[in-house]
């Protein structure tokens, strides 16, 4: 009797669990506001559809250097030339808001070599930046690299799933050499889709810097690289930055680009409906001369910031 009474009290308390996982949960995800006009936006100046009904947005607040982690992945194959760029990486890093977790990693072998743990000294992390390996195809593909990176974010920052606003930026020239030709016909990539949603699952926002690497080059290969950028970008929230098929004389604006939108990011809390699976996200508003960036799908039960 005794044991029937234990089992059919954890079988109530596991039902009720799951009743109270798949209904109404609080969620928040990462909202950039790029704005012509300097402008604070408020919670009736955006409009939140979950699931393709409109949600109430019950919480709008900018992210706090204290609760924001950004990684800087680098591609391990990319040609040595971008070792020019290591002063302009290590004076944005130095820029910082004081605060901030940082964490340099280069991509190998389908993994992300750290250089720098998560940390808030500036100086250090700067210090670990280095010449890239220079060998052609050596992080296998980027997007197995970003893959495993989000779904095992260093311990050393925030534990537990998405506890912080998260970005990432990913230096490479994007091209996905297991998905085969780079063709204009051949733009849809199995692993970039999963990318997308590790990330999404994540609450990471995936911004990006092209360059090129020593192995691929050419005019097809830099349009493939940069759409798949884009399709994570947009997946994610972020920015894909590039300009023509070559490498930028200086990396410099792209950045001040991408810090500026990390300081326009806020933290959105809204209702999703609980469950196993992700929950489509919209994010507009009225502004004049605003857009608003936001992942395309979001894990309910997200929680971004306290």
């Amino acid at each position: 009797m005794t044991r029937y009474l234990l089992a059919l009290t954890l079988f109530a308390t596991t039902i009720a669990a799951q009743a109270q996982h798949e209904g109404p949960i609080p969620t928040q995800a990462l909202v950039t506001v790029d704005s012509r006009n300097p402008t604070v936006p408020t919670i009736t100046d955006l409009t939140v559809k979950v699931n393709n009904r409109k949600a109430e947005l019950t919480g709008l607040s900018p992210v706090h250097a204290s609760g924001a982690e950004v990684a800087i992945l680098i591609d391990d194959g990319l040609r040595i030339s971008v070792s020019r760029e290591l002063d302009t990486l290590r004076s944005f890093i130095k820029s910082l808001r004081p605060g901030t977790e940082v964490f340099v990693g280069y991509m190998q072998n389908g993994r992300v070599l750290a250089g720098q743990n998560f940390t808030t000294d500036f100086d250090a992390a700067a210090q670990s930046l280095r010449m890239p390996v220079g060998s052609p195809g050596v992080s296998a593909s980027p997007y197995f690299c970003l893959s495993d990176f989000v779904k095992h974010w260093p311990e050393e920052a925030s534990s537990g799933p998405a506890s912080k606003a998260r970005f990432v930026l990913l230096i490479t020239n994007g091209v996905d050499p297991y998905n085969g030709s780079t063709s204009i016909m051949n733009q849809n990539s199995p692993y970039v889709d999963a990318a997308v949603r590790d990330a999404q699952r994540a609450g990471v926002a995936v911004s990006s810097i092209y360059y090129s690497d020593a192995g691929f080059r050419g005019g097809r290969a830099s349009f493939s690289g940069q759409s798949y950028l884009s399709q994570i970008a947009e997946g994610t929230g972020g920015t894909a930055y590039y300009q023509g098929t070559g490498n930028p004389v200086s990396i410099e604006p792209y950045l001040k680009q991408f810090q500026q939108a990390i300081s326009e990011t806020y933290v959105a809390s809204f209702i999703a409906p609980g469950g196993k699976g992700m929950v489509q996200l919209k994010v507009s508003t009225k502004l004049p001369k605003t857009k608003v960036h936001a992942a395309t799908y979001v894990r309910p039960g997200t929680q971004l910031q306290q």
